[in-house]
């Protein structure tokens, strides 16, 4: 299969008559989700949690509740316990999608950063052990990996959270895992967007932070695959991180506009050269899966678990998982066929 038609369809979760909540909802990856499911299933209910009412009535707009009788709409903070418990009432699955994303932003508002990123994915698991919710996803970034800026760091402690929650929830009770992956082609706040308006606008030059940057990239549809694929292998405690496509950013401006002049303005703060998903760290507790990795635990959960899964094969000492020393890189066809707004 062509690397730019790559889909995670092993371990699809059946989600037909499921109860569903997303938090974060009406954004890029929420709004794709919500769509993907409806077109596979007939779920009992999907409920979109975010506190923004105007992004969730322009969602309302594009999904009529004539046509998807199952959608609810909840106006809720992750930081309010008492509501996430409320809106998981009767629920059997939670993705959970809301953070505050923005390197920049997280830095200089550091509180407000915490305050969702952390302590949100606290009440999300009090909420959802009370609730009695059968699994969690959470979404997570590379930037939690070896993280050098505040945003990476609470989304790392996050990704524990919600790995150490299997222990309160106990043998038998709600599933906690982590999906972790790269930049995702298209979506709010990325360089793509950026890009082509500076493009449209008839800019003389696209700005580069350093010519040698490399990223991993990842379809809006493929990591909503990838979601609900590793919701249906989850067992508890893993971090999941898909084998995906690294480029230069420098390839990737030649790709979106061949021939324009490229202006190298230098790393921002909090930014890495390369981006990392598994660090050398990790990878002793991780697994080559086939079509992704999995980090399993490092702490014992209930069984010692040397395989999470018949043919996961150990990773080699040393290994290290990142965009520049990927063996999978996108090209400038792959690019266009990614653009496609189908995919994004």
């Amino acid at each position: 299969m062509l690397l730019e038609n790559r889909r995670f369809d092993a371990h699809q979760i059946n989600l037909e008559d499921a109860s569903i909540l997303v938090t974060g909802g009406t954004g890029s990856f929420g709004k794709r989700l919500t769509r993907m499911i409806l077109e596979r299933a007939e779920p009992r209910r999907l409920a979109i949690y975010s506190r923004d009412e105007l992004k969730q009535h322009e969602m309302a707009q594009e999904f009529p509740p004539e046509k998807h009788r199952a959608l609810r709409f909840f106006i809720g903070d992750v930081r309010d316990r008492e509501r996430l418990e409320t809106a998981m009432r009767g629920i059997d699955y939670v993705i959970h999608a809301a953070a505050l994303k923005h390197v920049p932003i997280a830095e200089y508002n550091p509180f407000e950063c915490i305050r969702t990123n952390v302590l949100g994915a606290e009440n999300l698991v009090h909420a959802a052990i009370k609730a009695g919710v059968k699994r969690v996803i959470a979404l997570s970034t590379d930037k939690a990996a070896s993280p050098i800026n505040l945003y990476g760091a609470s989304k790392l402690a996050s990704d524990k959270i919600f790995v150490a929650a299997n222990h309160m929830s106990g043998e038998g009770g709600c599933r906690f895992s982590v999906v972790r992956y790269g930049n995702v082609v298209g979506s709010r706040g990325s360089v793509v967007p950026f890009f082509e308006k500076l493009i449209a606008e008839g800019a003389k030059d696209l700005p580069i932070t350093d010519a040698r940057m490399t990223r991993f990239w990842i379809t809006l549809s493929q990591g909503v695959d990838f979601v609900l694929s590793c919701l249906g292998a989850m067992r508890g405690g893993e971090i999941y991180v898909p084998k995906i496509p690294s480029m230069r950013m420098t390839d990737l401006a030649e790709a979106m506009a061949p021939g324009l002049a490229h202006r190298i303005v230098g790393i921002r703060p909090g930014e890495k050269l390369h981006e990392v998903m598994i660090p050398e760290d990790d990878a002793r507790c991780a697994f080559d899966l086939g079509d992704r990795y999995v980090i399993e635990p490092s702490y014992q959960l209930w069984e010692k678990r040397q395989a999470c899964v018949k043919g996961a094969v150990p990773l080699p000492e040393g290994f290290r998982y990142s965009s520049d020393n990927n063996t999978e890189w996108l090209d400038a066809e792959g690019l266009k066929l990614w653009l496609d707004p189908a995919l994004r």
